[in-house]
């Protein structure tokens, strides 16, 4: 039976975090260009807010330098459009490489579909699977069941013969649940949801992406069983 495996893109399969760096940097070369801040002296900002974990970076940019509140729109719009400075970790090329002989490999990811589609190209994503599905392109994105459908459709193969692999418990979890996958969530990047309730855990928990080949065909073992 055809089978497949389908991963949430950020915090799954490379760190978000590389991504935010990557937007900073963006950002401090257009203040730099455009205000005189020196891209250093920016980015140190940038960053410190980052390791803090506060999330209006660049509203305490703008306020360190005394820059306009406006500019604060159009810099969100350099992080989002920049071509960023990604590299796919080892063990994900690993992982994918492993599934894709024996099962159809997908990744579904929220956020805007242009920004995402610059992800993909940056870590060479498309040539490793076998679909790309942007959840915002098939209406509000995960945990929508139009978002996994569409992976589905595109991967021709049956719910109930997929596995999704994630590391949000609402978006993820939840969401490949309720169409009808079963469900791995990765902890090793993951932050805490805040202010939902939350749904039961997925149906296995790993720590490293190199866990997952081995644990989702457990459950497709299981699966073909029940």
């Amino acid at each position: 039976m055809r089978r497949a495996i389908v991963f949430d893109l950020d915090q799954t399969l490379y760190p978000e975090r590389r991504f935010a760096l990557s937007g900073f940097a963006a950002v401090s070369r257009e203040v730099e260009r455009r205000c005189g801040v020196p891209s250093r002296d920016a980015f140190a900002v940038l960053r410190r807010t980052l390791d803090g974990g506060r999330p209006n970076a660049l509203q305490t940019l703008c306020a360190r330098f005394d820059l306009p509140a406006p500019l604060v729109l159009e810099l969100r719009t350099v992080i989002r459009t920049h071509t960023p400075r990604l590299r796919l970790p080892r063990e994900s090329a690993e992982v994918l490489r492993a599934m894709r002989p024996d099962w159809r490999v997908g990744i579904l990811t929220n956020g805007l579909p242009a920004t995402q589609a610059n992800k993909v190209a940056a870590l060479d994503l498309a040539s490793r699977v076998d679909a790309v599905v942007y959840a915002e392109d098939t209406g509000p994105g995960k945990p929508d069941r139009a978002a996994f459908d569409c992976v589905l459709r595109k991967l021709d193969v049956d719910a109930a013969a997929a596995v999704f692999v994630g590391d949000d418990l609402w978006a993820d979890v939840y969401g490949a649940r309720n169409a009808g996958l079963r469900t791995i969530r990765i902890e090793r990047w993951s932050r805490p949801s805040v202010g939902r309730a939350l749904p039961e855990d997925a149906d296995a928990v790993v720590g490293t992406l190199r866990d997952v080949p081995a644990c989702a065909r457990a459950l497709a073992h299981a699966g073909a069983g029940n």
